[in-house]
């Protein structure tokens, strides 16, 4: 998967003179705040470097003043760099004046803010279609494009309703559809969803997502909401002070805290909800019908259970200790006499929450591809010791810090 958005080294300086002493200062590893205490300039980018990989949601999160929304600024050009590139598709977008910008602006991407920023004197239809009206597109080919994108977010039959007659959500929903309308390839979403109550601003995330898995764009997505960058990006950039602290896939940015920064982020996650099974499933090691119950046992080692396969390599039954061990006591040597079928099954890309309910029966899970055949084994213990883990490293990080 190619590059699509690349940021490489980027300074910004806000000051009267970004390119003096504050660039340099920042350039040698002075703190922001004391750069701004001795030039009065104010660090906004600090030798960022990230890239969006095509057809990925690229998360940037960050608290006020983290630097996300300076360094999605610079994509379009919005803002200038001091110091740095800006690619995309390997052009250096700074270098970009004039009507060449304009139209990589229009043409390139769209972009979807916090507020809605709808014209209130405009019919829907005709806000998602503006920007196609500023490109002098014909108004019929306009408006079909625009009832397309209204289409894709749910809003077709509002076409002619006006934005005071619409919810919150839906406003933003038009807003959405407006950065859609011109099928571009890029999307910048800066705090899209932040102004939306909760339960709107769930609905709206699914409704990205769903759209995302059909239209496949490339999406920069800036928040301050570690929640929802972990819901919905496909690798999360964390921002602090102008700088990146850490990239990564949700699971690794939750199970891999690269400073006791992040790690305080992440320990008020629901863990269970971003966790994938494949992350703490381990190899399968299948019994054979053919062994005795006490080869069961041992082939058990400390292993909560293993199971029993069918001539496809899909699991029919399992053998737990317990029951192996409770045959066993009633005298028996025949390893059917231990096996149980009421087990529950799940595929390596659930999340821990999705089947906790099943591993509260103390039952070995079985993980299975898409064509029923066993790829690992979830034990009940091995969850609550991986829910249990970020916890630790805070500690750690803590410990670190007061010593």
């Amino acid at each position: 998967m190619s590059d699509k958005i690349e940021l490489k080294g980027v300074y910004k300086i806000f000051g009267d003179q970004p390119r003096g002493r504050a660039l340099e200062l920042a350039k040698a590893g002075v703190p922001k705040d004391e750069v701004q205490l001795r030039t009065n300039h104010v660090v906004g980018l600090t030798d960022v470097n990230f890239s969006v990989r095509e057809g990925e949601i690229f998360v940037v999160m960050g608290l006020s003043g983290s630097g996300k929304s300076t360094a999605i600024r610079t994509v379009n050009k919005l803002h200038d760099v001091t110091d740095g590139e800006v690619l995309v598709d390997g052009e250096d977008v700074q270098q970009m004046t004039g009507t060449t910008l304009q139209a990589f602006r229009r043409e390139k991407m769209g972009m979807v803010f916090q507020h809605f920023a709808l014209f209130p004197h405009h019919t829907v239809i005709d806000n998602v279609g503006y920007g196609l009206k500023v490109q002098k597109v014909d108004r019929h080919v306009r408006d079909q494009a625009a009832l397309k994108a209204l289409g894709l977010v749910g809003l077709e039959r509002y076409a002619g309703s006006y934005p005071s007659e619409l919810s919150g959500g839906m406003q933003q929903r038009v807003g959405l559809a407006r950065a859609l309308a011109s099928d571009p390839d890029i999307l910048l979403m800066d705090e899209a969803f932040s102004a939306l109550d909760p339960l709107i601003r769930r609905q709206m995330q699914d409704e990205m997502m769903a759209i995302q898995d059909d239209l496949k764009k490339t999406i920069l997505f800036i928040t301050h909401d570690l929640n929802e960058a972990l819901r919905i990006g496909d690798r999360v950039c964390i921002m602090k002070d102008g700088a990146v602290v850490q990239i990564g896939t949700p699971e690794e940015i939750l199970t891999q805290p690269a400073t006791g920064y992040v790690a305080e982020f992440v320990q008020d996650v629901d863990q269970g909800r971003v966790i994938q099974v494949h992350e703490i499933m381990v190899e399968p090691r299948p019994l054979s019908a053919t062994e005795t119950l006490q080869e069961g046992l041992q082939h058990l080692g400390d292993r909560a259970g293993a199971f029993v396969l069918d001539e496809r390599g899909a699991p029919v039954a399992v053998l737990t200790t317990g029951d192996g061990i409770r045959a066993s006591g009633m005298g028996s040597t025949n390893l059917q006499d231990g096996l149980r079928s009421d087990f529950a099954t799940c595929n390596p890309h659930q999340t821990l929450n999705e089947v906790y309910a099943a591993a509260g029966r103390g039952i070995p899970i079985a993980v299975v591809d898409e064509d029923g055949r066993l790829v690992g084994n979830l034990d009940p213990r091995h969850i609550m010791e991986e829910m249990g883990r970020v916890e630790s490293l805070i500690d750690d990080f803590e410990r670190e810090v007061f010593m």
